[in-house]
């Protein structure tokens, strides 16, 4: 058995041992519990979605939030189904191994480990059936209606690059995802991206973030726009207040931001032509004592200088300073800079496949004397295009809830 899945199975069988069912639910698994027009929804079908949303750590596994996806669920089939539209096999079978490719399993493997924690082949099947057809539905339904002029990328882009000066208020999201997890990091991301109010997201940050912004929900202040890495501005702007972005993927971790607000503050905007910055490697991750020695750094460092007297006689390599191009810098780097002031001090980033706790310092931003900042225009318009179909299917949705005759016997 391969490493990999050794690792699903042992948290697949740690979670069994907490899901026991009550007495109750296990005499009456397949008595009603829902009814959405003709279709009913089970006892065993609650337990099935929320065990395996469990094993694959994602949030919505509470019962309640399970039982609305349910109902959700038995809309988007009537209303295929109605429609004559279904997913082909093959379609299917490539949903499948794309879904358990997230956690570098094959389909055999990933359904072995479902099943161990008592998850039913066919609960996986149907819930990647329904996401398949539903997705292609919308695309096929109101795509032609998405359509992005160059005149509206024109507007996010020239956002940015405006005269007045714009901040945005954010919350932020940062989940380790060392090599071993990425692809069921990035799973479960996707799933937070849905997030449609503040204090889901905030929810969210509080359970999963590593940055020193959980304990606030992720809450961040106002940043200037021009702090922020250039990938991720056009992606910000093109958001409503509320909307978040699509997962992130950034050096052992993925990244998601939840758009709260946006101002004009009437200043000129200030770019940069290089940002300087320190970064000091302490060997153990984001274990305690590695973080007790960041803290002890903190308190005994007021600016980036004051790092070569702790770094004195140890490897070269533990202390990097530098002043790059703002495009130059990886962006998880960029992301926690924005957020500092020079002198200032982030402990949110790990590298060595987390195994190094990087102990990142502001040193000072360099002006820039003229505007050469590049926009990636089909980030612009993907993001955009995205936005307008979650709009299309969720109002469809509504009206489809509101129209539905739905009984909760419970």
């Amino acid at each position: 058995m391969s490493g990999r899945l050794t690792r699903f199975l042992g948290a697949a069988t740690l979670i069994t041992a907490g899901l026991t069912a009550p007495a109750s639910w296990a005499q009456n698994l397949f008595a009603p519990v829902a009814q959405v027009d003709e279709a009913v929804i089970t006892e065993f079908e609650i337990q099935q979605r929320s065990r395996f949303l469990q094993v694959l750590n994602s949030p919505g596994s509470d019962r309640s939030s399970v039982l609305q996806e349910l109902i959700r669920d038995r809309l988007r089939v009537a209303e295929t189904r109605q429609r004559g539209a279904a997913v082909s096999e093959g379609a299917l079978q490539q949903g499948l191994a794309d879904f358990a490719a997230r956690a570098n399993l094959t389909v055999e493997e990933f359904v072995g480990g479902l099943e161990s924690a008592g998850v039913a082949r066919e609960t996986f099947r149907d819930f990647v059936a329904v996401s398949l057809v539903w997705r292609d539905y919308i695309r096929a339904r109101f795509g032609s209606r998405v359509q992005i002029s160059e005149d509206e990328i024109d507007r996010a882009v020239n956002q940015v690059n405006t005269a007045s000066g714009i901040e945005v208020l954010v919350s932020e999201i940062i989940i380790p995802a060392p090599p071993n997890r990425a692809q069921a990091v990035l799973a479960q991301a996707e799933q937070i991206s849905q997030s449609t109010t503040e204090a889901e997201f905030s929810s969210f940050a509080r359970r999963f973030s590593a940055t020193a912004s959980r304990g606030r929900g992720g809450r961040l202040d106002w940043l200037p726009i021009t702090d922020l890495p250039a990938t991720l501005r056009p992606l910000l702007l093109a958001l409503g207040p509320g909307e978040v972005t699509q997962p992130l993927p950034i050096p052992n971790a993925v990244a998601l931001f939840q758009l709260r607000d946006i101002r004009e503050t009437g200043a000129p905007t200030q770019e940069y032509d290089a940002v300087e910055y320190a970064a000091y490697y302490i060997s153990g991750g984001r274990t305690p004592e590695a973080l007790a020695i960041a803290n002890t750094i903190r308190a005994n460092v007021d600016r980036c200088d004051d790092l070569y007297g702790i770094a004195k006689g140890k490897p070269e390599n533990v202390l990097d300073r530098g002043s790059l191009p703002p495009e130059e810098i990886p962006d998880d780097i960029a992301i926690e800079l924005a957020k500092l002031d020079p002198g200032e001090v982030s402990t949110a980033l790990t590298r060595a496949n987390g195994e190094t706790l990087v102990f990142l310092m502001l040193c000072g931003r360099t002006p820039a004397l003229e505007d050469d900042q590049v926009i990636d225009r089909e980030s612009v318009a993907a993001q955009l295009r995205n936005q307008r179909l979650t709009a299309f299917s969720d109002n469809l949705l509504a009206e489809l809830e509101a129209e539905a005759n739905i009984v909760i016997f419970e």
